[in-house]
């Protein structure tokens, strides 16, 4: 299996899990995909690609016609991971089944849904693909309880849509202030709930966000995030709280 985005998380956990061999494939310096550098990785006993888009933790969508590059050249399975797909302006690749048999999509109900603690996810692909997943998945793999607040949250789809367009209009709202901030060096594009920003002394940032009970991810230890907070958009009061903390941040640096 290849793995394509700067973090792995659970899909390195689940591949150790079943003894799955991974291999990285580290993207461009613009958060795309290197696609010469993928080409070489893949070999006889490669099986699946596995590309985040929008990606985690930088915010951005993959380049669609690299993607699409990628399943016409691979005759293995190429999953395309959507958690982030609703905050996006690109379109999905749930249109595209019909033209990919290799392609499989995933969503999840954790993200614009907001409802994380089910931990209910959606995988689509062909009627081939799916077969095979039904013959592994475990039996009863999702409860009653979960079906049924599925199904009631998919009543609401305006409010989510709302929802969604709210906090699209913070985002933006967020990077313009945050390419305002003297110690900010980049804010990176995103298409996703949450803002990457490169910044002088990012631990030390972190750390004093964390002393005034704002929690953010320091992804400096990943490749190409050096020195990088990934910011989740909030609501208009936890945002606001949260500037207001680096201009603090900012008054304790004059002293």
């Amino acid at each position: 299996m290849i793995i394509c985005p700067p973090t792995y998380g659970m899909y390195e956990v689940s591949a150790n899990i079943n003894d799955v061999t991974i291999k990285r494939a580290p993207l461009t310096e613009d958060f795309q995909l290197d696609l010469i550098h993928l080409e070489n990785l893949v070999d006889a006993n490669t099986k699946l690609i596995w590309i985040c888009s929008p990606n985690n933790p930088t915010g951005n969508s993959i380049n669609r016609n690299d993607i699409e590059t990628v399943l016409n050249n691979f005759n293995g399975i190429v999953v395309v991971d959507e958690a982030y797909i609703n905050f996006a302006k690109q379109k999905s690749f749930l249109q595209e089944l019909n033209d990919y048999p290799n392609l499989v999509v995933m969503q999840t109900f954790s993200k614009a849904w907001g409802l994380a603690a089910l931990r209910l996810g959606m995988a689509f692909a062909s009627k081939q693909i799916i077969d095979v997943l039904n013959k592994v998945k475990p039996p009863y793999n999702i409860n009653q309880a979960t079906q049924d607040l599925a199904l009631k949250a998919l009543e609401e789809v305006g409010q989510v849509n709302d929802m969604i367009r709210e906090i699209v209009a913070m985002r933006v709202a967020l990077q313009e202030v945050f390419k305002r901030i003297p110690i900010v060096e980049k804010v990176y594009p995103s298409d996703a709930n949450f803002i990457l920003i490169k910044i002088s002394e990012a631990r030390k940032v972190y750390e004093y966000l964390l002393s005034k009970k704002i929690v953010v991810r320091d992804r400096s230890n990943i490749k190409l995030c050096e020195d990088c907070l990934r910011i989740t958009v909030g609501t208009e009061e936890e945002n606001t709280a949260l500037v207001d903390a680096f201009g603090s941040y900012l008054g304790t640096l004059k002293k």
